[in-house]
């Protein structure tokens, strides 16, 4: 039987869509070229650069965040080029493969995906490569599979300091609109983003924002591309797009950002850093001596859009998961590696008080039917600090 009221959806991504945007994208079917379309195409895209705090250049796909990490790629760099990719978890290690696959040299910057990368290997890293072999360090700025982060500015401050002119690519995926990013400020050359997480779309289209210096790297880029092609995409009128506009979900961008600034982009990164630092409230709690606990040990790394949650040994964070849905609660899975050791809570994108406090609630329940061990009173936690906060 169908379980009865609102699916509460606490996976990372795709994540909860506001009823006012679902009913944009419920937009009749125009000319994409039409000037009625355009003039909401370019307000999309200037809101957009304020999103990702950019002046430069951004170019759009009909596709998910894969497609554009290989636009990235495959605009950006050559056959052979070495990479340096920094490992965090499940997709640090994906993005290396389509690299590999796309016949770049793959190195990875080994990491504990418990504690995170070592900034000073990082920076021995960098510093050993006197001959600049690597042309690009790929960063995951927020890591769903593991619920950490990585510190933007500290890695641009090593390029920085070993002077090195490798380009700065960046997976902001799952943090845009949910974290802090400065794309201009912090010197990144290329970040990757999607429709589907911070921006509260349906799956459909991705993006890259590109620095003046990227732009020149495309220049000399000799990767295979055809519908990616940065340069083919500058000779039509919408800068982006090899084809046909996903029309519909610029009326839900149009929405989607009209929520974003009339709440304040900064109180949306606020708002994202309360609720999950409720969910962290409530999953010390549960740990006790013996119980579920955060995966992330590192307390200053740690993910305010997800909550990786490490299951006792022994026990199954899939089967915790099925009971968890069976009250028509979705919790995200492990990926990779984690598969069956974790489960993810995520809290980003259209979220508040009572809908984190329904899925904690609903997840403590389901540690009780499953005999899961923990310690008692994880939401009255949550609950307790979310008091103590209130505006």
């Amino acid at each position: 039987m169908t379980p009865r009221g609102r699916h509460f959806f606490a996976n990372p991504g795709p994540t909860n869509i506001p009823d006012s945007i679902q009913q944009a994208v419920a937009h009749h079917t125009v000319d994409f070229n039409g000037p009625d379309f355009l003039a909401v195409y370019d307000a999309c895209i200037a809101g957009l650069k304020r999103v990702l705090r950019t002046q430069q250049h951004l170019f759009m796909y009909t596709g998910s965040g894969h497609a554009a990490w290989e636009a990235t790629l495959a605009n950006l760099l050559s056959p052979d080029d070495p990479i340096l990719v920094i490992e965090t978890g499940y997709f640090s290690e994906t993005w290396g493969r389509m690299a590999t696959d796309l016949g770049l040299q793959v190195e990875t910057l080994p990491a504990d995906w418990r504690r995170g990368v070592d900034y000073a290997s990082l920076r021995a890293a960098l510093a050993a490569d006197t001959a600049h072999r690597f042309k690009a360090v790929c960063a995951v700025h927020n890591e769903t599979s593991t619920g950490m982060t990585l510190d933007l500015p500290r890695i641009r401050a090593l390029l920085d300091e070993t002077k090195h002119p490798a380009l700065f690519l960046v997976d902001t995926i799952s943090s845009l609109g949910s974290l802090e990013y400065r794309h201009d400020d912090w010197g990144v050359d290329a970040a990757v983003g999607g429709s589907q997480k911070g921006l509260m779309l349906p799956v459909g289209f991705s993006f890259t924002a590109v620095s003046e210096k990227g732009m020149r790297a495309h220049e000399s880029a000799r990767l295979s591309k055809h519908y990616f092609h940065w340069s083919r995409m500058l000779e039509r009128r919408h800068r982006s797009f090899i084809g046909t506009v996903p029309i519909a979900l610029f009326y839900g961008l149009r929405e989607s950002l009209r929520l974003i600034e009339e709440e304040g982009l900064d109180n949306v990164i606020a708002r994202h850093h309360r609720l999950a630092e409720a969910v962290r409230r409530c999953v010390r709690q549960w740990a006790g001596n013996d119980g579920p606990q955060l995966f992330c040990l590192s307390p200053e790394r740690v993910s305010d859009s997800v909550s990786s949650i490490l299951v006792p040994e022994g026990t199954d964070a899939d089967a915790l998961r099925r009971r968890v849905g069976s009250m028509n609660v979705a919790l995200g899975g492990g990926l990779g590696r984690l598969g069956g050791k974790v489960f993810r809570i995520g809290h980003l994108g259209d979220l508040n008080e009572a809908m984190i406090l329904g899925i904690l609630g609903a997840t403590e329940i389901g540690l009780r039917l499953e005999r899961m061990p923990h310690a008692d009173g994880g939401v009255e936690a949550a609950m307790g600090y979310l008091a103590e906060t209130a505006g």
